[in-house]
């Protein structure tokens, strides 16, 4: 599923392009199926300050990657857009965890629950999921596929939170498993009803892409103990050229994490993620390079 409306490249007036982009049937599906106001602000904010040539798409012939391990920044809160990304860090290959287990992920009674706030999660190998690379673990998920594609089965701890979440967001940009993910990786609700009908909708034309996102961190914003409800502040990186932060409430239910949507179907329902200009205060996490 496309996560664009229209090429960040693209001139014209700022606030013209502000009222026509937010109307566009593409952003409006793509906003409901993945809260991708997100990617869309960041198009919409790059264009309306240039036109800089995009950088290339990741390549396409690995099936997994894995990264090397990334130094962190120091906490801090999150920066104003000033200037460029950082740059994002390498990969190399690897071989993933089975797509089915019965260790790890949800069947671990016992899962880490210390919450990752310097290092990014070690021991984890990246797929591409269409066009977003996704982190899997043996330790924190997802610990099963379904003949249809749909991951899960995620630990009941901070780590396995992160990976459902980024997981998610992986799958439902990718037109062969999106709805299936929607249907059953999002709680049942309003929000879910709204997002899978802009889903189908947007199957039927598919909005113009725009650029290549890719993860970048995360941030842990709330997680008690034992935690039923957790939230998470998953970042993305749009052609080198921004960060955006997302907000993601992810619930704990039937052995397992699921995304709750607003009831428009998005994530974040009227809050705007944050663009940032920086990683300070977040944990480097990203599979591309």
């Amino acid at each position: 599923m496309g996560l664009f409306s229209r090429d960040p490249d693209s001139d014209g007036d700022s606030d013209g392009e502000k009222r026509s982009f937010l109307e566009e049937r593409g952003f409006v599906a793509s906003a409901i199926v993945i809260g991708a106001v997100l990617i869309c602000l960041l198009v919409w904010a790059v264009a309306s300050n240039g036109s800089d040539t995009p950088a290339a798409n990741p390549s396409q012939s690995p099936s997994t990657i894995a990264p090397t391990e990334q130094p962190t920044e120091s906490s801090g809160p999150p920066a104003t857009p000033t200037g460029q990304p950082t740059e994002q860090p390498t990969a190399t290959r690897t071989a993933p965890p089975p797509p089915n287990s019965h260790t790890g992920g949800c069947h671990d009674s016992n899962p880490d629950q210390a919450i990752p706030r310097l290092a990014a999660p070690a021991a984890v190998t990246w797929q591409f999921e269409g066009e977003m690379l996704v982190p899997i673990q043996a330790a924190a998920g997802p610990a099963s596929t379904s003949a249809n594609g749909v991951r899960s089965c995620f630990a009941h701890s901070p780590t396995g939170a992160v990976f459902a979440a980024m997981v998610l967001l992986g799958q439902v940009q990718n037109p062969e498993v999106s709805l299936a993910a929607l249907k059953t990786r999002v709680l049942p609700g309003p929000g879910r009803d709204a997002a899978i009908a802009a889903a189908r909708s947007e199957i039927q034309t598919p909005p113009t892409e725009a650029g290549d996102v890719q993860f970048s961190g995360f941030k842990v914003l709330y997680y008690p103990p034992n935690a039923t409800t957790t939230i998470i502040q998953v970042v993305a990186n749009l052609n080198n050229k921004a960060y955006g932060a997302l907000q993601i409430t992810m619930q704990w239910s039937h052995g397992d994490w699921y995304a709750v949507l607003q009831d428009d179907g998005t994530f974040n329902g009227s809050v705007e993620p944050d663009i940032l200009s920086s990683l300070n205060g977040y944990v480097r996490f990203s599979g591309a390079s």
